[in-house]
């Protein structure tokens, strides 16, 4: 796994923010950046000291929701080329076919899965978009 990499993950759920912290630092990623919602989401995305190398975006937030903070991270010209890659519990077919058709990379399905993640995570940043919505 690369060393140099940075992530933002943007979750409200205590939990899966442990389980992201706790995943990443086993498998040598030290620069994780994590949001406990999306309150001032643009001001905080621009004051990060690293442009991060990938995004998860939980979807069901507030005061922005993942397709709203997803929209914000497609205007912004830092960001362009950026994989923003949704994360949620439940996901419906009508779901996953907005998710794709609003410009998400991907989708992994929470909670997430110890085993199969660091697998997902290095196809992601090799540029593979991954749509794993079943646990």
């Amino acid at each position: 796994m690369q060393q140099d990499i940075a992530i933002l993950y943007v979750e409200d759920d205590s939990r899966s923010r442990r389980v992201m912290q706790m995943i990443t630092s086993d498998i040598g990623i030290s620069n994780v950046v994590i949001f406990e919602d999306s309150t001032d989401f643009k001001a905080r995305l621009t004051s990060l000291e690293r442009r991060p190398s990938l995004i998860f975006l939980d979807i069901h937030m507030s005061p922005y929701t993942g397709f709203e903070m997803l929209e914000m991270l497609r205007q912004m010209e830092q960001f362009q080329g950026v994989p923003v890659v949704a994360m949620t519990a439940s996901v419906m077919n009508e779901e996953v076919h907005q998710l794709k058709s609003s410009g998400f990379d991907g989708c992994l399905a929470k909670p997430i899965d110890f085993d199969t993640f660091p697998d997902a995570l290095e196809r992601i940043l090799q540029g593979e978009k991954i749509w794993r919505i079943s646990s």
